[in-house]
Parts: structure tokens; C-alpha cells; sequence
């Protein structure tokens, strides 16, 4: 057999460069995430934005607000394929250059199957823990946002205290999947422009 007749192999597919935004429902990731993603060569993805983006004409929507109205996460399979069709969608039409940018995550992975599903596709740099203890104002937080956002799955008090409730038995647990060395502690309850001074200096020794 000739060298032309070897079968082809596909080409390895290189990990993301990729930090994770982590913490609560309205610990502030998305604040920070998307003013990273205004910076040159960092590239915002946040999964609930992508979610919400949906319609109820699409399958992937209606299993959302199935699931968000009761303040409970997508299942595993479909938040990552559709996290994985969104990527690809940003890589082919070049707003996302994996070569050079690095992947600012908020809202995956959301539990540590999730992360071990990713284990092969990100390549996580450091992890931004934004803690907030007093457990009012994330409600109070969520509330408002709910207002000003038009975000149902934030209004009903049941709901926030649901989605609070699966943070803390579900998604905790990614710190430990990836390890201490990775976590950066952050108090989200400082100004946004100070927790954002602290994101940027840590970044600036991983980078």
C-alpha cells in the first residue's frame, strides 16, 4: 500500500487555554466575564446566556425552561452538547481563535461529571472562586437582576433558593475535581472594579 492509500488520521484536537469563572447564582461572574471578554485575545462564553438564547421551538429551549422554572440544571448531555455546537459555531466564524485567545467560562462545567466530560477539551489555567456568604443578597442580587434582565428562572423566590441549593450540593464540588492549586478565592461582595483588579493580576502571572 502506497503512502497516498494509508488511511488518513484525524489531527489531535488541542485543549482550550481556559479560566473558569466560579462561584453562586449572582456571585458576579457574568459582570467580570463579560468585561473580560471585551479584552484583546480572552473570549467570553457564558453557558446560561447560551441557554436563554434559545427558543421554545427548539428542542435544547424547551428543555431549558423545563428545568430553569424549577431552578434545576440541564442535564449533562445536553448542556455540553449544546456548549460544544456553540463553541464550534464561534470557532468557524472566527470569533473565537483557540490558538491565541484564552476561554473565559461562566456557568460550565456545573458538576464534577461535566468537568471529567471536558477533562479532554479545556485546558484549565486557574479557577476564580467569587464568594459571597451572606446568602440574602445573592437572592437580593438575583431579584434585581431578574428585573432589570427579564430573567424568569431569577424571579420566584422558590426558584433562587432551589438553584442556591443544587450550587451547593452539585457544583461545589468542581473545586475539588480540579484542586486547591487551581482556585483563586475572590470576595465578590468588594466593588466590581475591585474583584476585577484581583482577576487580572492572577491572570497576569498565569498568562
Amino acid at each position: 500500500m502506497s503512502s497516498s492509500d494509508q488511511p488518513v488520521k484525524p489531527a489531535k484536537t488541542e485543549r482550550y487555554r481556559t479560566i473558569l469563572l466560579f462561584g453562586a447564582p449572582g456571585a458576579g461572574k457574568g459582570t467580570q466575564g463579560k468585561i473580560l471578554g471585551t479584552i484583546p485575545q480572552f473570549y467570553h462564553c457564558a453557558c446560561g446566556d447560551v441557554f436563554r438564547n434559545l427558543t421554545i421551538e427548539n428542542e435544547l429551549g424547551r428543555i431549558f425552561v423545563e428545568y430553569s422554572s424549577r431552578g434545576q440544571l440541564v442535564p449533562d448531555e445536553h448542556t455540553v452538547r449544546l456548549w460544544r455546537r456553540n463553541i464550534d459555531s464561534m470557532c468557524s466564524s472566527g470569533r473565537f481563535h483557540p490558538e491565541r485567545d484564552t476561554l473565559v467560562l461562566d456557568g460550565i462545567p456545573r458538576n464534577a461529571h461535566q468537568a471529567e466530560i471536558l477533562r479532554d477539551t479545556l485546558d484549565v489555567r486557574a479557577i476564580f472562586y467569587l464568594t459571597c456568604p451572606d446568602m440574602n443578597k445573592l437572592v437580593e442580587r438575583l431579584q434585581r437582576r431578574a428585573l432589570r434582565e427579564n430573567r424568569l428562572d431569577d424571579a420566584n423566590l422558590d426558584v433562587i433558593r432551589a438553584r442556591l441549593e443544587t450550587y451547593e450540593r452539585d457544583t461545589k464540588p468542581v473545586l475539588d475535581f480540579y484542586g486547591p492549586n487551581l482556585v483563586h478565592v475572590i470576595d465578590s461582595t468588594k466593588k466590581p472594579v475591585e474583584v476585577l483588579q484581583e482577576i487580572l493580576n492572577i491572570i497576569a502571572k498565569v498568562r
